[in-house]
């Protein structure tokens, strides 16, 4: 079987099945390994910033060493048993139908003018305080978090899985994984995370800019904008304080004729993000499910241009 057969099949589970809630599910345990890593590191590497390269240079290694071996052990068993071990890790991989799934969470309860649940809901998707939001940032802040979460959640990882098959996929987990737990510029991980917030703008770097112009092009079946979605990321793609989240952000903004960025508040402190876009329409509970319609339609044409682009390569080789 093919890796981009491997991948069609891991997208279909994905859409099917979501994101099951278990404590073995890989991104639990790659966050354990994580905790036990820094806290083995810190000790014993008196330099943070060199105990952070140690920490993501060992989970990377002991990442890929265990997908590989679950893969040969499984091939072992049989040529399909090792198929379905690849599909599956790159299923655990992907995160489409629980983006969605959460947005609308947060879409419903404003629907039912449930503005706690709504920022309850919230709260799982972002990392800032939501519990004074009103409606207008609860709708922003959900749609930049599809935004943003359609690279790193999705697309990156898609792209990835079909250049290096399983391995690729839970490489980049692994260092999207460190980079939510130790990417902060807190006094705690300003040194140590250095390693993981590096790598995994290094990693998001080629998929962020290549999923921006296909966002553009997706709004056009998504019945928004493209031509705006291409002139905020050329104008306001760079404006973000990551070298990758905004392009996304761009995109999406410009597509819906909506700003994103201003002021947000991370535990209790209030941090301005440079605006994106032109806000050229209020904000309002139906900018969540434009925002997660263009991401299924950018999602769909960033994987059929991936598999299409893996297909082709197998067939010259």
């Amino acid at each position: 079987m093919s890796i981009a057969f491997q991948v069609v099949i891991a997208i279909i589970i994905d859409l099917l099945v979501g994101d099951p809630r278990w404590p073995f599910h890989p991104v639990r345990l790659m966050g354990s390994l994580l905790v036990r890593l820094e806290k083995t590191t810190r000790k014993n590497i008196r330099n943070a910033k060199l105990a952070g390269v140690v920490t993501a240079a060992m989970a990377i290694a002991i990442a890929l060493a265990t997908a590989f071996g679950l893969v040969v052990a499984a091939e072992a068993v049989s040529p399909v048993a090792g198929e379905i071990v690849s599909i599956i890790i790159i299923y655990f991989s992907l995160s489409i139908k629980d983006l969605a799934s959460h947005s609308m969470a947060v879409y419903r309860r404003l629907e039912n003018n449930d503005i706690e649940g709504a920022r309850e809901k919230l709260g799982l998707m972002v990392g800032r305080d939501t519990q004074t939001m009103d409606e207008t940032e609860i709708v922003r802040a959900a749609s930049e978090s599809v935004a943003e979460s359609c690279v790193d959640g999705i697309a990156s990882p898609l792209f990835y899985a079909t250049l290096l098959g399983p391995l690729g996929a839970i490489a980049y987990k692994i260092v999207n994984t460190m980079d939510s737990m130790f990417g902060y510029k807190s006094e705690r991980y300003l040194h140590f995370g250095w390693a993981a917030a590096r790598l995994d703008d290094i990693a998001n770097y080629i998929p962020a800019r290549i999923t921006a112009v296909i966002i553009s092009l997706a709004a056009i079946p998504a019945g928004m904008n493209a031509a705006d979605s291409l002139r905020t990321v050329l104008r306001d793609g760079h404006r973000h304080p990551s070298p990758n989240s905004g392009l996304p952000e761009a995109a999406f903004a410009g597509a819906m004729g909506v700003r994103f960025g201003g002021v947000n508040i991370y535990n209790g402190k209030k941090k301005r993000v440079p605006e994106i876009g032109e806000q050229k329409t209020v904000f309002d509970k139906q900018h969540i499910k434009d925002a997660v319609r263009l991401m299924l339609v950018s999602i769909l044409l960033t994987a059929s241009v991936f598999i299409g682009v893996r297909i082709f390569i197998d067939r010259l080789y």
